[in-house]
């Protein structure tokens, strides 16, 4: 999974990278707001996201705030670092839709555990919406026929969707799994076919 992480201290960022590349991750880091934001914008793969809360650009609460209003089914997890334990400032993150914090200095196993919480959070989004995208798919492959159709009462051809008249069985076969092979009802066979039931009779 990939890491994202933004840290405009230089210090800070190189030894967030060694650390988290020692646990096993990719990692992709940025100094400055904006940046960051512009390429969480264009994310194809969920991705976990660390971010400092003071940076050049754009905070880590504003990216946080961007993120939960644009977010087109490709899920983040963000966790704040911040200098600042205040409840009040810890609030005004988590509601700007940062999903965890870290107080620095960080203790680096607090660290990768609320790491572990965000990949597994970010796995269960994924599975969900691979299952969910199986179900609309299997949904619009189901047809049924539901509620009143109108039907000629004379050629009892069906009146479809667009308002136009077509054949019975063509409009069954396109709103079911129906298929149609054709025979004749004993009252068809003797109005069309005389002759059959003559022949029988000489029989």
């Amino acid at each position: 999974m990939k890491i994202v992480i933004a840290d405009d201290s230089n210090t800070s960022r190189r030894m967030l990278e060694s650390i988290i590349k020692q646990w096993g991750f990719e990692v992709v880091s940025f100094e400055n707001g904006a940046d960051v934001w512009d390429a969480l914008k264009k994310q194809t793969e969920p991705s976990l996201v660390i971010l400092d809360w003071v940076m050049p650009g754009l905070t880590g609460v504003e990216i946080c705030s961007l993120l939960r209003k644009h977010e087109k089914g490709m899920p983040s997890y963000v966790i704040l670092l911040t200098a600042c334990d205040s409840k009040d400032e810890v609030i005004k993150g988590l509601e700007a839709g940062a999903n965890d914090y870290v107080t620095k200095p960080f203790h680096k196993e607090e660290l990768r555990a609320r790491m572990a919480v965000g990949k597994r959070v970010l796995e269960l989004q994924l599975g969900l919406s691979h299952k969910i995208q199986e179900l609309e798919l299997s949904l619009r492959e189901i047809k049924t026929l539901r509620g009143i159709v109108t039907i000629c009462m004379h050629c009892h051809k069906m009146l479809n969707d667009e308002r136009s008249w077509e054949r019975l069985e063509k409009y069954v076969q396109e709103h079911s799994e129906a298929q149609f092979s054709h025979g004749l009802c004993p009252e068809c066979l003797e109005k069309y076919y005389p002759e059959r039931e003559e022949s029988k009779a000489t029989q």
